[in-house]
């Protein structure tokens, strides 16, 4: 069809694309901006005592669970949770290691070693950047509910099974990477069950789930640690044979060629990443084939720390009323993911547990998250001996209550029975995929359903309809022969055509004139464009003019660009719905005054 011109359009349509400039140390920088005083600094101190005390175990216990020594998320709480509080966007978020990205560590560092995971963190890090510098961040928030909760439950699984072998005690004969045949080699290797690490477990997390009852000063985790490890010094020590596995006794390293048990009482020392072990224990060989092979984990890790983090942030505004800065967050998480595996830190994000903690303890400041992070670090150096004598039952039953608070049973159940089929279709198929495959594929598979979820919703409020004009308020009446059709709804790919659809069998006998209402279709993509461009085509083939009346101002834009034009005669553009129909009247009555209406009023 020929090009209409836009030239009686009321406005003229202005294309000024902006370059967002790079934000970055959002949230200390206003926090500064706003005073800070002797009173801020002693709440932040208190709240980053009471966090690091919480993030110190749970760091080891998730390094551990992601499948390194348990030093390395030690070293990611310090690095990472440190950069990423002085360039972060949130004021009071906390950084680290998390519980989410487990299953997708895990297989790394089975097949990549230390190194290979060090590298995607690397490669993740970048991509978080770019997304942080590409403004990403409110994108993130339109992924569905069903889909974050689906993966999120799937991962607590996932989580909680692989504690039970540590919780129990259990020798099992190999650690398979599939679900299902790891819930195999468990259950075959239950007979094996230790009953001093059962005790030890079930004290750590008898004390986890009663603390908070009796006292809220002392942190849950520190009590139930403590008292984990008396009993399991007791039963070393005056029970035969109840030995107690502990970091001690289950990691070592060496240390200027001297063999040391439990974790280096060094702090984290800069070091290349891929240089460190790769999956068959020697030095990682850097190449152009590793980085395509651990693309594709950079991007779940990329991915996960995106939507975990700003999810934390939303999270802690909630809870202080504050609004974070999500494309600072996100370029500061890139940034701590980039620098923590150049001092041996592995994957990092905002962590909600820790966030919530950081809240309730007072914290007003990013210096509270900096305070956590240096808490660590001082523990690294001067209780690193300590820390050996950890039992790896109580570390698995802190996992546990970890796991059992992201699967959130009660809140899935809930979802269940309330949410429309279509959603808990999306909700189950990202938890069960999460746990028989893995994340990408859930989150993949999850977003693709959410979409096509939507695309059919938004289909069926996009609709064409006859309007009766007779109703219409008009001082003066319309013609008979013209027909007024309004189309309401986006016009995108997934619903163009069924709006369209009613239009093609539109009758031509005895009408001279179409008015099509568009005020309230928002937006107009491709696919409408085509439809849109065939059904007035085809109309005006039929020997109808076709008024466009009450064009908003993106459709507007997408005609313009796809070079549509005014046609006296044929096809007229408005803006403004009143003009429009005092041109559709003036072509009906076939007024000489139609031209001049067409070029200057509607």
């Amino acid at each position: 069809m020929p090009p209409p011109d836009l030239s009686m359009t009321s406005t003229q349509i202005r294309l000024s694309p902006r370059l967002a400039g790079a934000r970055y140390a959002v949230a200390l920088r206003r926090a500064l901006a706003q005073g800070y005083g002797v009173a801020d600094l002693r709440a932040d101190l208190m709240a980053g005592l009471v966090v690091g005390i919480v993030a110190l175990p749970l760091s080891m216990a998730l390094a551990i669970a992601s499948g390194v020594p348990p030093q390395y998320g030690l070293y990611t709480a310090i690095v990472a949770g440190l950069v990423i509080a002085l360039l972060g966007g949130s004021k009071v978020q906390v950084s680290g290691p998390t519980a989410a990205f487990v299953v997708i560590l895990a297989p790394i560092a089975s097949r990549h070693g230390l190194g290979g995971l060090c590298l995607a963190t690397l490669l993740a890090g970048l991509l978080l950047a770019a997304m942080g510098l590409s403004r990403f961040g409110r994108f993130v928030e339109f992924v569905p509910y069903p889909v974050t909760t689906g993966f999120t439950a799937g991962i607590g699984i996932v989580i909680g099974v692989l504690q039970l072998k540590d919780f129990f005690g259990v020798t099992v004969a190999a650690t398979p990477p599939d679900f299902l045949e790891r819930v195999v080699e468990l259950a075959r290797g239950f007979p094996s069950l230790r009953w001093s690490e059962a005790l030890v477990g079930a004290t750590t997390l008898a004390v986890l789930l009663l603390w908070p009852r009796f006292s809220r000063r002392v942190p849950a985790p520190l009590a139930a640690l403590t008292a984990g490890t008396i009993v399991g010094l007791v039963l070393g020590r005056f029970v035969a044979g109840a030995e107690v596995a502990t970091i001690a006794s289950r990691f070592s390293t060496v240390v200027d060629g001297v063999v040391r048990q439990g974790i280096p009482q060094l702090p984290p020392l800069p070091l290349l990443p891929w240089r460190l072990p790769g999956g068959d224990g020697a030095p990682l060989v850097l190449s152009l084939e590793l980085v395509r092979e651990l693309l594709p984990s950079a991007f779940a890790i990329a991915m996960l720390g995106a939507i975990e983090s700003l999810l934390s942030a939303v999270v802690a505004d909630g809870m202080t009323g504050r609004k974070h800065d999500p494309d600072a967050e996100l370029l500061a998480q890139g940034i701590g993911n980039v620098v923590a595996p150049f001092f041996g830190g592995i994957a990092a994000t905002g962590a909600i547990a820790r966030t919530a903690t950081n809240v309730r303890a007072g914290a007003r400041t990013p210096i509270a998250a900096v305070v956590h992070s240096l808490f660590i670090l001082v523990a690294v150096v001067a209780l690193a001996p300590l820390l050996g004598y950890l039992p790896m039952a109580a570390l698995a039953a802190l996992l546990l209550q970890v796991a059992w608070r992201m699967a959130e049973a009660k809140h899935v159940a809930h979802m269940l029975r309330v949410s429309p089929r279509a959603d808990n279709l999306v909700l189950l198929s990202c938890l069960g995929l999460t746990v028989l495959f893995d994340m990408v594929v859930a989150v993949t598979v999850g977003i693709v359903f959410a979409a096509l979820l939507f695309m059919q919703r938004m289909a069926a409020v996009s609709r064409a309809q006859l309007v009766n004009v007779a109703e219409l308020e008009l001082e003066v009446p319309l013609p008979p022969n013209v027909l007024l059709y309004e189309i309401a709804g986006p016009l995108f790919f997934g619903a163009a055509n069924k709006a369209m659809t009613t239009l093609r069998t539109l009758p031509r006998k005895g009408f001279k004139v179409v008015i099509l209402d568009v005020s309230s279709v928002p937006i107009i993509d491709a696919t409408g464009l085509v439809a849109l461009d065939s059904t007035v085509g085809k109309l005006r083939d039929g020997g109808l003019v076709v008024v466009l009346a009450g064009v908003q101002q993106q459709p507007l834009r997408v005609l313009a660009k796809a070079g549509w034009r005014n046609v006296p005669g044929s096809l007229a553009i408005g803006r403004d719905f009143d003009k429009s129909v005092e041109v559709a009247r003036a072509y009906a009555l076939g007024s000489p005054e139609a031209s001049g209406l067409h070029a200057t009023r509607a």
